[in-house]
């Protein structure tokens, strides 16, 4: 993952001051998933003269470069993470709209099965479950 503006280069973007911001945003964010939005106020907490119509552009842009994965989840809104090169598949929250990351090797095994068993060989695939959070779970019971 590129930290430095020679890196931001050899993934064939120009290090611009808006694009290493956004970039330090997702590496050093205790929150995986980033919308636009959240990126625009995370900017604007910091002073950083950046309108929002640049913030989707550049997310857009390292999505292509493949620095990011854009992910659908049930709040309707495109969110994005860092693309670390391992797979992992996403538990979602529908009150809260936490999300949790997990792998599972049966999950991935049984899914290849079922795939080759119709004839098909697997590229790519996501996967998110939908469920409510413990925290949610507890407040819902009280």
């Amino acid at each position: 993952m590129p930290n430095n503006p020679s890196e931001l280069k050899a993934s064939g973007l120009k290090a611009t001051l808006p694009r290493l911001k956004i970039l330090e945003i997702f590496q050093n964010s205790d929150v995986r998933h980033l919308s636009a939005e959240d990126v625009y106020k995370i900017l604007l907490n910091d002073n950083m003269d950046v309108g929002l119509a640049t913030v989707y552009r550049v997310l857009m842009q390292f999505e292509q470069a493949g620095l990011l994965q854009r992910n659908h989840f049930e709040t309707g809104k495109a969110v994005f993470e860092l693309n670390e090169g391992a797979h992992h598949d996403h538990l979602v929250c529908l009150d809260c709209g936490k999300v949790e990351e997990f792998f599972d090797k049966a999950i991935e095994d049984r899914q290849i099965q079922i795939a080759q068993e119709r004839g098909f060989k697997i590229v790519e695939h996501a996967l998110a479950l939908y469920g409510r959070c413990e925290n949610c779970v507890k407040k819902g019971a009280k």
